[in-house]
């Protein structure tokens, strides 16, 4: 079997990963321990995020025509890509996070909804929280207002009942006077 057609399911498989990719971010990995691979496997897998070692010609004849061939530069020595087709910082975040307790990870660029970012960007990147949150920040600052005027508008219901009930008594008490003149 020529090496060719041993290479050719591996690039298509990296072809179908990148497809519909929001971001892929490359790491170096050399230093890791088995332990500490597991762990970092794991985190990634429950965010969505695929997480590969793939050789460098494999990963740049599937990058060729993407917009993540802006990484071929980056594809030297121990690569690994972790792929997100759901949320674009995820991969960042995560790899991020993991390099602060793992310094032996070295973060070396990535792609993030087709624009290339260096190590120091895609940390920045990795600030940015998951999607669900943001989504409940964007509902909780929409409902705020609502909330206050709710509040507002009963705190005016609950004094109208009492600014009756006073104003009754007066009433009651006015005619009372006029049909005692009028008894005489």
């Amino acid at each position: 079997m020529a090496k060719v057609e041993i290479k050719q399911p591996v690039v298509a498989e990296i072809s179908e990963k990148i497809k519909n990719a929001q971001a892929l971010v490359l790491v170096d990995y050399r230093g890791l321990t088995v332990a500490q691979d597991t762990e970092l496997r794991r985190a990634l897998r429950a965010e969505g995020v695929t997480y590969k070692v793939y050789k460098n010609t494999m990963m740049k004849r599937a990058f060729e025509g993407t917009d993540f061939a802006q990484l071929d530069g980056m594809l030297d020595g121990p690569s690994a890509a972790a792929i997100s087709e759901t949320d674009p910082a995820a991969p960042a975040r995560i790899l991020a996070e993991f390099a602060k307790k793992n310094p032996q990870l070295e973060i070396k660029g990535g792609v993030c909804e087709g624009r290339f970012f260096d190590e120091n960007t895609i940390k920045e990147i990795a600030s940015i929280p998951p999607r669900d949150q943001l989504l409940s920040r964007l509902l909780g600052s929409m409902q705020s207002p609502m909330a206050n005027f709710a509040r507002v508008i009963k705190q005016i219901a609950e004094k109208q009942p009492e600014a009756a009930t006073a104003e009754a008594p007066a009433a009651e008490e006015a005619p009372a006077a006029e049909e005692a003149p009028a008894a005489e």
